[in-house]
């Protein structure tokens, strides 16, 4: 008898994996595939996704593997700079190969004791009172008290719980893959500026040694089950720049449609919906695997809350109030930036108003928090403007304030000296410093680093911590 069974070992699985062991809590992850995917794709981790890697005292591991760029030029590949003074100690992007955060996030979730079985496919589910009873593919039963899936856009856990997937099919493909090019870089550069004056879903970028990047869109919309081959891409570069540029000797090859579909419901009793088992979005902008990852974060220790006794009755259904807004406003993001890229007269000349309109500060501003998740604030009741987001890494006399959240526990700051945790000690830590770099007396962090609470009174915050971590000890 497991806690908690994932399936899926992607970058959202083996996070909440980790995220549940911080708690003790008994997991099993089940992954379909034998082995980890051998194709080396770049994702990005933006700041929001590295501010969470910190909390948990990843990132160090994580950078080592991975390259910085500016946060800048995100937003339909509009290209302008990030604004100044970005709210986050953490302002860039971070480049990094889709195994290795996969391969570093499952090891950490392994270290801290959970279990992973590769090759384990869920081919049938029910759920009772007391928990759930999952059907592997091969026959055996697996018993847990809750199941998540994280198993992807066709997830066979959402299609078994009969969880609506709404949305807009994919009206476009476009084919993107790593291979060899056979002529120069001059020319290359040259012929992409040019065609990118009327094809935004275009582009080779260089990754060193000769080899690039190649993105270009696909004749039409097929099953994206059936890989492209190196023959598609050298008659759409054909049909588009007027050249294959010499392609040869592919990494990997793939394609991605502009699907866009959202879960009705991100929990059905004892079985929850994170990652792309809950929303898929055309990958512009780079925001698919963050907002999976800070799925996770939002979920594993209201999950695990609820796994130790301790959860107030409704902290779980914030799970889906707070995190089934987010992905509807990536949605609408990634829609809206995909008609950007359209090729027709009137989305270019938007375009081109965007790019004006993006000069000014705010504007700019606004779609860098947009993309990059830190602009999210989730909806606690009145208050501050502080309520509800995510506090930045500031300093307090201990070092940095992230350093103090690696547990994943609840942490109240307090610039007073005369508040205390109390009877909710044993989930709640409590830092009194005075020289802590904030505007307001006190507040109350989620594990998750969002602001629960502020103010200055005890009795007041005794109301809150009962809100978010349940009765006192």
């Amino acid at each position: 008898m497991f806690d908690v069974i994932i399936a899926g070992c992607g970058p959202t699985g083996a996070m909440l994996a980790a995220e549940l062991r911080l708690h003790d809590v008994r997991v099993l992850v089940l992954e379909q595939e034998t082995e980890p995917a051998s194709f080396v794709r770049i994702v990005g981790l933006h700041i929001r996704s590295i501010e969470l890697m910190a909390m948990r005292g990843l990132l160090d591991r994580i950078a080592a593997h991975g390259r910085r760029r500016p946060a800048g030029g995100f937003f339909a590949a509009i290209d302008k700079p990030a604004p100044a003074g970005l709210d986050s100690a953490y302002a860039y992007l971070l480049g990094i190969p889709q195994p290795v955060i996969v391969h570093l996030l499952e090891a950490h979730a392994v270290e801290l004791g959970a279990q992973v079985r590769r090759g384990c496919a869920v081919a049938g589910l029910e759920q009772d009172d007391d928990g759930v009873t999952v059907e592997l593919a091969g026959g055996e039963r697996l018993r847990s008290r809750y199941l998540v899936g994280c198993d992807g856009g066709r997830s066979t856990v959402r299609k078994l719980l009969g969880v609506g997937f709404p949305g807009e099919p994919a009206r476009h493909e476009t084919l993107m893959g790593e291979m060899a090019v056979g002529v120069p870089p001059e020319e290359i550069a040259a012929k992409v500026a040019e065609v990118r004056e009327t094809h935004q879903r275009f582009w080779l970028r260089p990754f060193g040694a000769g080899v690039y990047s190649v993105v270009v869109p696909a004749a039409g919309v097929v099953d994206r089950a059936v890989p492209p081959t190196l023959e598609d891409f050298r008659r759409q570069l054909r049909t588009i720049a007027g050249t294959d540029f010499g392609v040869h000797s592919p990494r990997w090859l793939s394609r991605f449609g502009d699907a866009t579909r959202l879960a009705e419901r991100y929990r059905v009793g004892r079985v929850l919906l994170a990652g792309d088992a809950a929303h898929i979005h055309p990958p512009i902008g780079g925001q698919g695997l963050n907002l999976g990852v800070q799925d996770a974060f939002n979920l594993g220790w209201k999950l695990a809350a609820q796994v130790r006794g301790w959860a107030p009755a409704p902290l779980l259904d914030t799970y889906q109030a707070e995190r089934h807004p987010v992905a509807e406003d990536v949605l609408d993001n990634t829609r809206a930036q995909t008609e950007l890229l359209s090729a027709e007269p009137g989305p270019r000349a938007v375009r081109r108003l965007l790019t004006e309109l993006m000069d000014f500060d705010e504007v700019n501003r606004r779609l860098i928090e947009k993309i990059t998740g830190i602009g999210i604030r989730y909806d606690f009741g009145a208050g501050p403007d502080l309520l509800g987001r995510r506090l930045r890494d500031i300093d307090v006399d201990q070092g940095r304030l992230y350093g103090l959240l690696h547990r994943g526990r609840g942490l109240l700051l307090d610039r007073t000296g005369r508040l205390t945790a109390g009877g909710w000690s044993d989930r709640v830590d409590h830092l009194g410093d005075p020289t802590a770099a904030l505007d307001v007396p006190c507040v109350l962090l989620r594990p998750d680093g969002h602001v629960a609470w502020i103010g200055d009174d005890q009795r007041d915050l005794d109301g809150h911590l009962a809100r978010w971590f349940g009765e006192p000890a």
